[in-house]
């Protein structure tokens, strides 16, 4: 979906494929087959976007495969979807029973996360729409918190230095100008905006909206971390960080935790096989919601879960909706767009649709939400 800023600008709205991811190419034309094709008829938009997440295998395969490339372009086409982002989060599709922190692994600081990247970069330069001003590529917020050192950090400014050299490289062969979203989260090693605002400052350009190594603002993440909208944004522009991407949804919240119903209602959202972090507002926070007795459960309580933006939790629970709109109506509601790339990011619903037709209509269902949030902001949708 497309958008007209007030500037003449384009913003491009589209929906994360890590509700529905694919470990090969065969799995992934399926899901555009079955799913994606059929929310953007649901909407009945000329356009849709998908964030494509393409695990190691695949994305190595797809960048070093013009046979495999050419099969996912003829089935973007034929669905009329198109990609101007990526998210390079997660590396790999675990088997384990329980990943916890491995889901951040490999991490910045090893050489097959810029490897993996550099796929991801390859691939998107093929796969960016020729009116597109910019590709997006969401990555983790170097690493997960501990270990870490002086060492581990010099390790990744080598990394993103060769990343930022490829960066260049691919547009002054393809004309393709591709931009790294690097994404605070709760529990990482950059997991504010104002830690990842000191450490991004290295790669800010003299000319505002150019940095090809930014922020990716997740306004569930920022929720969780009570981060207020205002100082955040204050801090990005203080830095002079570019903002390349906004991932949307918002967080469920606890206001009394005292409640039993409401903790086994958060418990009940998301997947334990990852990490499920708990904040609590003015308090300490734990790395998941089986550690949460830990918490004095005297204020609120915010857990990192992707929750549906357009349909509220179950009770006795409420979600970060108001942290979103703020967010929305700084990063696109001004005389300029902050960003040219807003995605929703929601894979965790309070009742799972059981067929991907089903998923289908909850994508559109949200998006049509989002639609009209934008078009509030005087966004003017584009339908041709």
């Amino acid at each position: 979906m497309r958008f007209r800023h007030r500037d003449g600008s384009v913003v491009h709205l589209g929906y994360s494929a890590t509700v529905l991811p694919a470990t090969d190419l065969d799995e992934l034309l399926k899901w555009l087959d079955a799913c994606a094709g059929a929310a953007r008829a649901e909407l009945g938009v000329p356009t849709l976007g998908i964030g494509l997440w393409l695990v190691s295998p695949l994305a190595d395969r797809l960048a070093n495969s013009p046979v495999a490339l050419r099969r996912l372009q003829r089935a973007l086409t034929r669905h009329q979807l198109e990609v101007v982002s990526l998210n390079g989060v997660a590396h790999s599709a675990f088997a384990d029973k329980v990943v916890g922190s491995k889901v951040y692994c490999p991490d910045w600081t090893d050489t097959e996360r810029l490897r993996y990247t550099v796929d991801l970069v390859d691939i998107l330069a093929e796969l960016l729409p020729a009116d597109a001003e910019y590709g997006s590529i969401s990555t983790l917020p170097l690493a997960w918190r501990e270990p870490w050192s002086k060492q581990r950090n010099e390790a990744t400014r080598v990394a993103f230095d060769r990343l930022e050299f490829h960066l260049d490289r691919t547009e002054r062969r393809t004309g393709r100008r591709i931009r790294i979203a690097v994404e605070p989260e709760p529990g990482c090693v950059l997991e504010m905006v104002g830690q990842a605002a000191g450490w991004l400052s290295t790669y800010v350009s003299p000319d505002a909206g150019k940095s090809r190594i930014g922020l990716g603002l997740d306004t569930c993440h920022l929720a969780v971390q009570f981060e207020e909208p205002g100082p955040a944004f204050e801090t990005l522009w203080r830095a002079g960080v570019d903002i390349v991407k906004g991932q949307l949804s918002v967080a469920p919240q606890l206001v009394d935790p005292s409640d039993g119903a409401g903790r086994q209602a958060l418990n009940d959202l998301s997947d334990p096989k990852y990490l499920r972090q708990v904040r609590e507002w003015c308090g300490p926070g734990v790395d998941d919601i089986d550690l949460a007795y830990q918490l004095s459960g005297h204020a609120c309580w915010r857990m990192h879960a992707h929750i549906a933006a357009h349909e509220p939790p179950p009770a006795p629970l409420t979600a970060t909706t108001a942290v979103l709109d703020e967010c929305l109506n700084r990063l696109v509601g001004g005389g300029h767009p902050l960003t040219h790339h807003l995605e929703s990011e929601t894979y965790t619903w309070s009742r799972p649709p059981r067929t991907r037709p089903q998923l289908a209509k909850r994508i559109a269902a949200e998006l049509t939400w989002l639609r009209d949030r934008l078009t509030a902001l005087g966004l003017q949708e584009i339908l041709d």
